[in-house]
């Protein structure tokens, strides 16, 4: 099991723990415009998923912003979700306000569908812990970080690169 901290204090993570090799699990997340998303949205792409505490702090921000830079050149066959529990309208905002149009920021808030099925709700404090997924074409796992510390920074380099090799095969 993952041992996670938030703040450096022991969070307890629900759901299941995602490895490298698995089936990529289903979820149903909201949009922005409150329609709803699931893994089948995105067949035949490429994704990279993260999950966040919130897009209102400094690392989520930044993260997002980061990510978002580094897909963007990547082409058509990567989608980027950015999933955390912020409401659909705040998460709109900061999109607008962050001026960021190629990441699909989605919220869990509703039922933690996303949260419960790739083991990052943290229990204590009902928010995601920070790990990022890379999904191949074939909905196929390929990469996964838990974050260790809820407010450190993911390995952006493996990740992306995670990215890459998906899309040579």
């Amino acid at each position: 099991m993952v041992q996670v901290t938030f703040i450096n204090k022991p969070v307890t993570l629900v759901g299941n723990e995602v490895k490298v090799g698995d089936k990529a699990p289903d979820f149903s997340v909201l949009a922005n415009d409150m329609s709803t998303v699931t893994l089948k949205d995105s067949a035949g792409k490429v994704r990279l998923i993260a999950s966040v505490p919130s897009l209102d702090t400094g690392v989520c921000d930044a993260e997002t912003r980061r990510f978002n830079e580094e897909v963007a050149g990547l082409g058509e066959d990567v989608a980027f979700y950015t999933v955390s529990v912020d409401l659909p309208f705040a998460q709109k905002r900061w999109c607008a306000a962050a001026g960021i149009d190629g990441v699909h920021t989605v919220s869990d808030y509703r039922d933690l569908s996303f949260g419960e099925s790739y083991g990052v709700y943290m229990k204590e404090n009902r928010l995601l812990a920070r790990a990022v997924f890379v999904i191949d074409r074939n909905d196929t796992v390929t990469y996964v970080e838990y974050v260790s510390e809820g407010t450190s920074h993911p390995d952006y380099e493996a990740a992306i690169n995670a990215v890459k090799e998906a899309l040579a095969k």
